[in-house]
């Protein structure tokens, strides 16, 4: 049994109860982008939040304990996204990246926006000519030192 595997199943569950991550959020007690991305195996849980995600998706006592275990981040199979979706965030990267480079370090100087103290808020946006997808990232800056 792997990580994989656990994401798998709770996958597989979802989509066999007909649950909403939004749901899964709620009942976890934290934001359904972070939710989503430790079901989906890029985030570590604790045990209380362990418990509560086993219990929706009928995880065993093995299983739990695989979504405590520090993840191996970033596991898109392949360098170049191919799926569609994933896709336009790395087109939006190879297309704006130096613009956001530019004006992070115009704005606050040499460093990096976190990803690890990070918050994401994805929301539906009402809009005459078609709904958009919203979404605010939020990082804390931090800056390279000088040693």
């Amino acid at each position: 049994m792997s990580r994989l595997d656990v994401t798998e199943k709770i996958i597989a569950t979802k989509v066999a109860q007909g649950l909403k991550w939004s749901d899964v959020a709620e009942k976890v007690g934290l934001s359904k982008e972070w939710v989503t991305a430790a079901c989906l195996g890029q985030m570590t849980l604790d045990a209380a939040q362990a418990q509560v995600v086993g219990e929706i998706f009928g995880l065993t006592e093995t299983e739990r304990k695989w979504l405590m275990v520090v993840p191996y981040k970033g596991s898109l199979p392949t360098s170049v996204p191919t799926d569609p979706l994933i896709y336009r965030f790395y087109e939006l990267v190879s297309i704006y990246g130096t613009t956001f480079k530019e004006l992070i370090h115009e704005e606050f100087g040499d460093g990096i926006m976190s990803a690890i103290d990070f918050k994401m808020d994805l929301q539906r946006e009402p809009h005459a000519a078609g709904d958009r997808v919203s979404i605010a990232m939020s990082g804390k800056f931090l800056s390279y030192k000088t040693y």
